[in-house]
């Protein structure tokens, strides 16, 4: 039997009845609406945007913003509370939520949530320029130089094979470049984030359609927050 939503199945009754009256029937009287059930507050909240929609532009645009964090990454929080609703992942924080959940929409949803939060923070108006202080030593250390860092990162972001990040990671006290793809990251191999740079189409194609390279040289001139990568660095791990 073919289903009929309760707006147009309570349309047909009233006309039917109205029809073979002979007459004008009088509608009854509404009934009230039912309360709404309160509704539990979501367990993952979305972290706001750190600066203006607008604050990035003209290297990343204002209607980048809108989609990349109002749709995309909003998505994914709105995504992870409706999976994780009524289970145990409810009561757990993000980080544990990653390195719990199997692999599958559970943890694609909370690994790109998070993915996407370090990203923001990795922008700032500004931005782009040189690490300096303990950071650039250990670029320098563990790459030879700045710019032989620039051009592997580089390289990474260019070279992931459709969707993902390109990451600078410490690893048991030594500076590495990471892809990884999709939801992946670098705390599920043990490792601590730096820095990192979305290449999902969804980062840049609204402003630079498929020009990804663009898109990576206008980030690394203007946008690298190094203060930010530059904090990670001086709370990790320095390994062995």
């Amino acid at each position: 039997m073919k289903k009929y939503s309760c707006s147009v199945l309570a349309f047909g009754l009233f006309f039917g009845a109205s029809a073979f009256s002979g007459a004008a029937a009088l509608k009854p009287a509404a009934a009230p609406e039912p309360a709404a059930a309160a509704q539990p507050p979501a367990a993952f909240a979305a972290a706001p945007l750190p600066y203006a929609e607008d604050a990035l532009a003209p290297y990343m645009s204002a209607e980048t913003l809108q989609f990349h964090y109002g749709k995309h990454y909003k998505g994914y929080v709105a995504a992870l509370n409706r999976l994780t609703a009524g289970r145990p992942e409810a009561k757990m924080s993000l980080e544990q939520v990653i390195m719990t959940a199997q692999p599958g929409p559970v943890f694609n949803n909370a690994a790109q949530a998070w993915n996407h939060v370090f990203f923001f923070n990795c922008l700032r108006p500004g931005g782009g320029g040189r690490p300096v202080g303990a950071l650039a030593a250990a670029i320098e250390r563990d790459f030879g130089s700045y710019e032989a860092f620039r051009a592997a990162f580089t390289q990474a972001a260019q070279g992931l094979f459709g969707s993902g990040w390109a990451w600078l990671v410490a690893d048991n006290g030594k500076l590495k470049i990471e892809q990884y793809a999709n939801a992946d990251l670098p705390m599920k191999h043990g490792q601590w984030g730096l820095l990192v740079l979305d290449v999902w189409e969804h980062a840049y194609y609204i402003d630079r359609r498929n020009a990804r390279a663009d898109y990576i040289e206008a980030a690394m001139n203007s946008l690298v927050n190094w203060d930010f990568a530059a904090a990670n660095y001086a709370s990790a791990p320095q390994g062995k």
